[in-house]
């Protein structure tokens, strides 16, 4: 008999629903619930040891999302027809879902936990991505787990004014506004996403929207729950009992010197890394040898915690940071443009101790990047990676492919930038930017020698970008609060939040928030986006001293690119049987050319750094695809001449007759009176055979018409 799963339904305010529905499927994992809207379904699975391994003291969370290809009837791409590795796309859900959950787990709880959640049925006009939070959420929620959710995430856009919830793909496309966010029932826990210039005011009314369909989502996810009868959390203990005589002796021995190296405003953080060092290598020092291997574990958590309460509230007493500024202070910038020779574009900006060596490459439509994936299929003309190697912070360590980290900074760094890029841009774009130092804020770094590379290019943006990574401290107790601008890495791992804003000096164009503590009332939120803009103001001021409009012209180095339109029937013509044609005219002229078809007719990319081969190149193409029309004038040349007319080329093989009637106005008795074998001639197609296609020119309606001679 097939069982009957427990259903709840969420009503979205607009005819469309979403429904959960738990009790049916994986019933051996610790929860699970099938998530459906339209024709999308996602099934969400959540397994956690009951113990944790020794020596983890830390939240071991791994979050899985995967589209499979046979939820929209397609087979993966590539020689073997198996899903592989994630794609970017996958793994930038992951962290959606990943930063928004963490926070929500006890701090003791370290017990290896494992969240997968798969697209096993996929309705083009129900995105997945906005669902695989609410998933995630409702499988812990329906488990002995212990989570203090629930949670979900929503999709918002503005489309004319309005604002939509959970749109799909064609309501994304004409918003102005998509934005991803992630709440409880009581606070807003992540925000990313990207905007066309919007104002602060216009991003917390988004929030807000956002916010209210959430607390829905939450409502309906507490309603299974007790309808499933779930019980209470289960019980762990994976941290040794406190020692609360060892910690008052650290705060006694140590809280001091730390509150005075965070006060001390060094702005150098390996020296204040060491400085935190020799306080911890002194303290243990007056311990006995027995001491510091039995209670090894609750040291290192205890002079932690010392530290970062020294750090956090010598911002909270006295407005003092790490490296000595005020909370709303940047820290000193310089860059520079054209520093690599050889490349199309380049930049370095460094901040602080934080810097990015930018490039920028053009290129073809042969260059765009292309992307197969379950729920998009398409191609990216403008797109950036971003870098993060070890020694950008000083370490050796093992280098094992592109991290998930590097993948969602480049793509926040990519949705901030992009939509400066003029729709006429003829190039494919790609940045790359190689993170040589970091201390804190690395992507904002990025959209910032991102701006700079792509001027020194000579790429039009409409407006240059800056960005800047905004951070909390908050104490629960006194109800203190500081926003800080531009953290450091310090303030990011010490700190209750990591808010990156990039903009325009019109308005917002892309945004990624994450927060350590349970939530973030709408007046932090406010303040912080505030904060941010006057931040955002000041770099952007900082970048315009290097270069303030883009290069009027490219390096002399860089490729250029001539584009032609051509008749669709001419496509064929000028890639030749097996492609021989234009596979020898781009050996010839030394460019790279590429055809598409495009409402009807072709479009023609000619690209090369040699103006010689470019218009060798542009002139075989337009031999090629030459199609005289009637009614159009030409300039031509005899090429024969017969008793009856003269035979002009207008263009290579492409030749008509002009008749002798139609040399003059005149009677002409022999048309070698007039023209001459080679003699130039301008000709007006009067008439094209429909079946040979063969023309007939004149070349009296061209001249004036002789004054009528007066009656006698």
């Amino acid at each position: 008999m097939i069982p009957q799963g427990l259903k709840q339904t969420i009503d979205l305010g607009d005819g469309r629903t979403i429904e959960l529905e738990t009790g049916k499927l994986a019933k051996q994992a610790d929860g699970s619930v099938v998530v459906r809207m339209g024709d999308t379904m996602l099934l969400a699975t959540v397994v956690s040891s009951k113990d944790a391994k020794e020596g983890v003291n830390f939240l071991p969370l791994t979050v899985d999302y995967r589209e499979k290809f046979a939820a929209d009837g397609r087979y993966p791409g590539g020689f073997l027809k198996r899903e592989a590795r994630p794609s970017d796309q996958e793994i930038l859900v992951m962290r959606l879902v990943d930063r928004v959950l963490r926070p929500l787990f006890p701090s003791d709880y370290h017990a290896e936990t494992q969240l997968m959640i798969q697209l096993m049925s996929y309705d083009k006009n129900c995105m997945p991505d906005a669902l695989a939070g609410l998933a995630a959420s409702a499988c812990l929620s329906l488990s002995d787990i212990p989570f203090e959710g629930p949670i979900s995430e929503v999709r918002v856009a503005r489309v004319d004014g309005k604002f939509i919830v959970n749109p799909n793909p064609e309501q994304l496309e004409a918003a102005d506004i998509d934005l991803m966010v992630g709440a409880s029932l009581d606070s807003v826990a992540m925000v990313e996403g990207e905007m066309d210039e919007v104002s602060e005011t216009e991003m917390i009314e988004a929030i807000k929207v956002a916010h209210e369909a959430i607390k829905v989502q939450c409502t309906a996810q507490l309603e299974l729950a007790k309808a499933f009868k779930v019980g209470a959390k289960r019980e762990y203990s994976h941290e040794e009992a406190d020692d609360l005589d060892l910690l008052d002796q650290v705060k006694q021995a140590c809280y001091d010197k730390c509150y005075a190296v965070a006060k001390s405003g060094n702005p150098d953080k390996h020296a204040r890394k060491e400085a935190f060092g020799q306080i911890k290598d002194t303290f243990l020092e007056t311990l006995s040898e027995e001491d510091r291997q039995e209670k090894s574990f609750l040291l290192g958590k205890y002079i932690h915690q010392v530290e970062k309460d020294a750090v956090r509230d010598a911002v909270l007493n006295e407005g003092i940071r790490l490296d000595g500024r005020a909370t709303a202070d940047i820290r000193p910038i310089w860059s520079e443009i054209d520093y690599l020779p050889s490349v199309h574009g380049s930049a370095i900006f460094t901040r602080g101790e934080t810097q990015s060596l930018s490039t920028v490459t053009l290129g073809t439509a042969l260059d765009v990047n292309r992307i197969d994936n379950v729920t998009f299929q398409g191609s990216e003309k403008f797109y950036l990676h971003y870098n993060f190697p070890p020694f950008s912070t000083g370490e050796a360590r093992p280098i094992r492919g592109v991290s998930r980290r590097e993948i969602g900074h480049g793509n926040l760094a990519q949705r901030a930038l992009k939509g400066m890029i003029p729709e006429e841009n003829p190039y494919t774009i790609r940045i790359v930017s190689e993170i040589l130092e970091s201390n804190g804020s690395s992507s904002m770094a990025t959209v910032c020698a991102g701006t700079l590379a792509l001027m020194d290019a000579g790429v039009k943006m409409t407006r240059p970008v800056s960005g800047i990574a905004m951070g909390l401290i908050t104490d629960e107790e006194t109800g203190k609060f500081a926003v800080l601008s531009d953290i450091l890495g310090d303030e990011d791992h010490l700190g209750d939040m990591d808010f990156k804003v990039t903009g325009t000096e019109k308005g917002i164009t892309a945004c990624q928030m994450d927060i350590k503590v349970k939530g973030l009332s709408y007046d932090i939120l406010t303040k912080a986006l505030e904060q941010s803009k006057g931040g955002r103001i000041h770099i952007l001021g900082e970048l315009l001293k290097t270069i303030d409009t883009p290069r009027a012209d490219l390096k002399p180095h860089a490729p250029r690119i001539e584009i032609l339109q051509v008749a669709k029937d001419c496509i064929g013509g000028i890639i030749g049987p097996g492609g021989k044609i234009i596979q020898k005219l781009q050996l010839d002229t030394d460019t790279t050319i590429t055809i598409e078809e495009i409402d009807g007719y072709g479009k023609v990319e000619i690209l090369g750094t040699n103006k010689e081969g470019m218009d060798a190149a542009i002139a075989k193409i337009k031999e090629i695809a030459f199609m005289p029309a009637v009614g159009e004038e030409y300039d031509g040349r005899v090429k024969n001449i017969q008793a009856y007319g003269a035979f002009v080329e207008i263009a290579a093989g492409k030749d008509g007759l002009l008749h002798i009637s139609e040399i003059d106005h005149k009677r002409i008795n022999n048309v070698e009176d007039v023209l001459k074998v080679d003699d130039p001639v301008k000709v007006k197609i009067i008439d094209i055979d429909a079946k040979t296609g063969k023309m007939k020119f004149s070349r009296k309606v061209l001249l004036p018409k002789p004054e009528a001679k007066p009656a006698e």
